[in-house]
């Protein structure tokens, strides 16, 4: 038997809206483990970490107070009450990142647009879980 109905817009609006959450963690999980990882190595003051700054210009002494911002930023945006101004500092982060890459004359799209990519899975899982965000940034216009 052919089923002839149509979907009902309110069932499309129920799949958006529960789909929403599991998409913006995904994108500020993701995010959020990458930015820990990479704060605390530094913080730990790993020689991994070290090697890295150096190689970018940083001097030894800065690795820590780099990774201690980075991981401020970081947990201000993994908290709710304080994300918004967490992607924000993020988003000043991932500007020095992008500096450093563009000044060095590294690759676009595997080293300059990296902090790229990250901020854009800040803001998109922020955007997703938001509704005062996308109220105050809207996507699209009713007509």
């Amino acid at each position: 038997m052919i089923n002839h109905h149509k979907p009902n817009s309110m069932n499309t609006v129920a799949n958006a809206k529960t789909r929403r959450p599991w998409g913006s963690y995904v994108l500020s999980g993701l995010a959020i483990v990458f930015l820990l990882f990479d704060s605390i190595i530094k913080v730990l003051k790993m020689d991994i970490a070290v090697q890295g700054s150096v190689e970018l210009g940083y001097p030894e002494s800065t690795v820590v107070g780099i990774g201690v911002t980075a991981l401020i930023c970081t947990i201000l945006y993994a908290v709710p009450a304080t994300s918004v101004l967490g992607a924000i500092l993020l988003t000043g982060y991932f500007g020095g990142a992008i500096a450093t890459h563009v000044r060095l004359g590294n690759p676009l799209f595997s080293h300059i647009l990296f902090p790229v990519y990250l901020g854009i899975m800040v803001w998109g899982g922020l955007y997703l879980r938001n509704q005062s965000l996308r109220l105050l940034i809207p996507l699209h216009r009713d007509r």
